[in-house]
């Protein structure tokens, strides 16, 4: 009679208490009910962690949307949205200053592209196949660029070129971008051809191909997936940089970042708006073919790019 008693008394407090047990086939108790909620509390989502992630993308994203929205607008206002219409981007396709601006900024684009992209490779495949300590310490150099303030490197440059008594225009803002490029496309490609396997481009060189036989017919082949990659996000920083061009650039033509600075300290056109629309379109486009571009020659991933695996 007490035995029933026990029984029933541990079976209510098991029931009761949220904590529980429960008896398997050879009757071992097992608690379930704290578990439980430990696993509740940790498939819980983080509500404080999502509303400022939510918050940072709305302050980021938000101006760039108004800048969209009202390239869009009929009227010239920039805070009352009246009917939707092509009108400042058919402004823009008759504004000459805008339109030269813009020429200039894709040929530095193309010129700063291409001088990096053979400067890059070339110092990319020396540091790695350098094996002197005079190599690495040139590695470590390679890195200061990127992480130094470009307003630092844009007054550097200002400064020589104009100590060296160089004239600033065209000229010196593409000097000034390949300068600035090259330690993106030597990190992006360093570690791809570390990466490669030295072995075939001896294999071909015992198989009568000179050096540079090699190294056009083995190694840069295997290397074009990341240098494409590079080019086209090289030619994206360069169309969109302000920094530099700002202090390298001379008074006419000026690269198109320059040329909408100078035009908003005077107030803000609905053209503005249209050519910040189209600079955005293009960059991004730029950006996701970048990522795309080693899909497309079979590696795994776009995202690698940016460590050349």
């Amino acid at each position: 009679m007490s035995t029933d008693t026990d029984t029933d008394t541990d079976t209510d407090t098991g029931t009761g208490s949220g904590t529980g047990t429960a008896t398997d086939d050879t009757g071992t108790r097992t608690r379930t009910g704290a578990p439980r909620r430990r696993r509740r509390g940790a498939e819980r989502r983080p509500r404080f962690a999502i509303a400022v992630t939510a918050l940072f993308f709305a302050l980021l994203y938000l101006p760039v949307g108004v800048v969209v929205l009202f390239s869009f607008n009929s009227q010239k206002s920039l805070t009352v949205l009246d009917g939707v219409s092509l009108r400042w981007y058919e402004a823009l396709l008759h504004d000459e200053v805008l339109l030269d601006s813009l020429g200039m900024s894709l040929r530095v684009s193309l010129v700063a592209m291409a001088g990096s992209l053979v400067l890059g490779v070339a110092l990319a495949l020396g540091l790695v196949r350098s094996r002197s300590r005079l190599g690495s310490f040139a590695g470590l150099i390679m890195l200061v660029p990127l992480i130094t303030p470009e307003i630092v490197t844009g007054v550097a440059a200002m400064l020589l070129f104009k100590g060296l008594g160089i004239t600033l225009s065209t000229t010196t803002v593409m000097l000034a971008e390949i300068t600035f490029s090259i330690s993106y496309v030597t990190v992006i490609l360093r570690s791809r051809i570390a990466a490669l396997n030295p072995e075939v481009e001896e294999a071909a060189m015992d198989l009568g191909a000179t050096r540079g036989q090699a190294l056009r017919l083995v190694t840069l082949p295997a290397l074009l997936p990341s240098i494409l990659a590079s080019a086209v996000l090289i030619f994206a920083l360069v169309f969109d940089d302000f920094v530099l061009a700002y202090f390298t650039t001379g008074v006419d033509p000026q690269p198109l970042s320059v040329r909408i600075y100078s035009a908003i300290r005077f107030g803000v056109q609905p053209t503005i708006n249209a050519v910040g629309t189209l600079m955005l379109v293009g960059s991004i486009g730029l950006i996701v073919l970048a990522l795309a571009i080693p899909r497309l020659f079979g590696r795994k991933g776009g995202l690698d790019l940016l460590s050349g695996k």
